[in-house]
């Protein structure tokens, strides 16, 4: 076979560190050429979500600023408005249409990027369909990625986003991971505020608290040419869409564990990002389980059958060791396998502070973070040593699990406080009096209330 040609750069390429790898490399040089403002803010270096600035805070880099010097960042302040003149009729509750999550509000914000002139000013327009050439990158090569985020009426009348700037963050790690360019993300949440204030009134009015907009921001790679190349064009928008309520699931979720054919995410791959490349392969998986009456794929890694996610969330135990210890066990981020959930995040350090002391009639429990294989859970099962266990994310929030499927057998879950846990339950309450300013959390700092237009 012929070598796959490759045409020569008009400037050297940067210098290789050997020392951080490839991948570090590329999301370093990406990021000093298309926002380099990221660099000048300051993130903990312990912190996953904000693991884009820790790998490129060993600038100075070998990388020229010269490209970056003339390209524009994303400036939420150069945004261009133009309100509908046609608006869309806002669905009934409970009604075919709700439940249909194909229904958009009013507006969605769009930014094109560009490899010449970088961020072009963004625009908040009337909602419609995207124009795309089919050779576009995203369309062949997976260059696309997205946030999940909700945008809630609360009981206090407010609209609230639930830590939004974790979210943020956490698009800017993706987009470079898979070579779209970067961005301040406070200039994103502008974006994303912007929005919700804009269509938020009409579209969760005060006489529906308890109620939310699911809010869906996304960047594709635009680039027309089919070379397998970084793309020149992107393009950002955002959205708010309808999304019915979401009622817990009668006995809990049932998941059925991964099997040996199947595998989500590994070492070195991209399991850690949002993009879209992580959910297409897992929906063939995804629906065999539901045709067998599962909900979802507990989804296991390699030989040893290493619990990672619970579909597209967060997996959860609350289990004795066999010492009589009482832990709650997740898997930890160490092998960027698992996605660094902004829910998870949430339950555990809401978990380290209120649960872990002991709370009301909850004994202390220990928080750990660590790789678990499913032979433990089922060993642990076997035993009588499982004590509850649920899934976090967006989309599911705070879900109890009420049966795992493992290579033949069925295990029960326990759900001592009648639908879930007493601990699932202690958390759920937690997060929802946050995210609908209820039960005195009105003002925890959590919870970003959107001030909205008249």
């Amino acid at each position: 076979m012929a070598p796959i040609a490759i045409t020569p750069t008009a400037t050297p390429p940067p210098e290789l560190d050997t020392t951080t790898g490839l991948t570090a490399n590329g999301i370093e040089h990406n990021v000093v050429k298309t926002a380099p403002s990221v660099l000048k803010t300051s993130q903990p270096s312990s912190s996953p979500l904000a693991a884009t600035i820790t790998e490129v805070s060993r600038i100075p880099s070998k990388a020229s600023n010269d490209t970056a010097a003339s390209l524009a960042e994303l400036d939420a302040s150069l945004l261009e408005t133009t309100l509908t003149t046609t608006p869309r009729q806002v669905p009934a509750i409970g009604s075919p249409e709700m439940a249909s999550q194909k229904v958009c509000t009013d507006h969605m914000i769009q930014a094109k990027w560009t490899v010449e002139s970088g961020w072009h000013a963004p625009s908040l327009q009337p909602f419609g369909p995207l124009s795309l050439s089919p050779t576009a990158s995203c369309l062949h090569y997976a260059t696309e990625c997205f946030e999940g985020m909700k945008l809630y009426r609360g009981f206090d009348g407010k609209l609230r986003l639930f830590r939004p700037q974790l979210n943020c963050n956490r698009m800017l790690m993706s987009t470079n991971r898979i070579a779209l360019p970067a961005f301040a993300p406070e200039e994103l949440l502008k974006l994303v505020v912007k929005l919700c204030a804009t269509d938020g009134a009409k579209w969760l009015p005060k006489d529906r608290p308890g109620h939310f907009l699911y809010i869906r921001p996304t960047m594709i790679a635009t680039d027309a040419a089919l070379g397998v190349e970084r793309p020149k064009e992107a393009l950002l928008f955002i959205l708010l869409t309808c999304f019915a309520p979401m009622g817990n699931m009668s006995g809990g979720i049932k998941l059925l564990a991964s099997q040996d054919d199947m595998c989500r995410a590994w070492p070195g791959g991209f399991g850690y990002a949002k993009v879209g490349a992580n959910y297409g392969p897992s929906l063939v998986a995804q629906g065999e389980a539901r045709a067998m009456g599962y909900h979802q794929i507990l989804w296991l890694f390699g030989e040893d059958c290493i619990v990672t996610e619970a579909g597209a969330s967060n997996f959860f135990l609350v289990w004795k060791t066999p010492e009589g210890k009482l832990q709650l066990i997740t898997a930890d981020l160490n092998e960027r396998i698992v996605l660094d959930g902004v829910t998870r995040r949430s339950v555990l350090e809401l978990a380290r502070s209120r649960l872990a002391p002991g709370h009301e009639d909850l004994e202390p429990i220990e928080i750990v973070e660590r790789k678990f294989s499913m032979f433990e859970v089922e060993k642990a099962a076997q035993e009588g040593r499982i004590v509850e266990a649920f899934a976090s994310g967006t989309a599911w929030f705070i879900a109890p699990i009420g049966q795992i499927h493992f290579r033949g057998k069925d295990f029960t879950i326990p759900q001592e406080a009648g639908e879930s846990g007493k601990y699932t339950k202690a958390i759920k309450s937690f997060l929802k009096g946050i995210m609908w300013g209820e039960d005195g959390l009105e003002q925890h700092e959590w919870g970003y209330v959107v001030e909205e237009s008249s």
